[in-house]
């Protein structure tokens, strides 16, 4: 049964064309589209400093900075992402397009804001605050690659759908 199902969410559109018009039109789509990639480059700054710190010992103050500027970006996107979601799906989260990517979310924040707890309140020393950032850096990639292939899937299905359509109904040649 289970495999069945899986076949049928393989099978099923990620976007209804009432979705993809949905998407299309909100600003929110413009906004994910710009905050992904700068989180992107910022934990890419954020993981060299934080393993420079690690090697080293020297720039504890750049990395820290660098991971709450990372936590905070990360906050950020997923507050914008759920009013995305609420705007193309009608769900402020765990849409069944996203489901998945929701949950590994959840477990990206906790890990965050785990870091946050234990900066502020000194529950770890700081190689123990470090190491807790790279959990949550290394959870982030997992995350982030579900997004990229989620993304991947949505372009290939935008294809397949215009493959059958001629050019001037799609707008022109893309």
């Amino acid at each position: 049964m289970r495999q069945r199902e899986a076949r049928h969410d393989r099978d099923q559109p990620l976007y209804t064309p009432a979705e993809r018009e949905r998407r299309d039109r909100s600003v929110w789509t413009l906004v994910q589209g710009v905050l992904a990639p700068l989180q992107f480059l910022i934990f890419i700054v954020s993981l060299i400093l934080v393993l420079r710190y690690l090697a080293t010992g020297n720039g504890e103050l750049a990395a820290t900075v660098s991971i709450v500027v990372k936590t905070l970006t990360l906050y950020t996107i997923m507050i914008t992402g759920s009013i995305w979601e609420k705007v193309v799906f009608g769900k402020w989260l765990f849409a069944h397009a996203f489901f998945w990517e929701d949950v590994f979310s959840m477990l990206v924040l906790a890990l965050h804001t785990a870091y946050l707890i234990v900066l502020f309140t000194g529950w770890l020393d700081v190689r123990g605050q470090m190491l807790l950032a790279l959990a949550a850096y290394a959870a982030y990639v997992i995350n982030a690659t579900q997004f990229l292939l989620k993304l991947r899937a949505a372009r290939l299905q935008q294809a397949r759908e215009g493959a059958g359509r001629p050019a001037e109904a799609l707008g022109g040649a893309e």
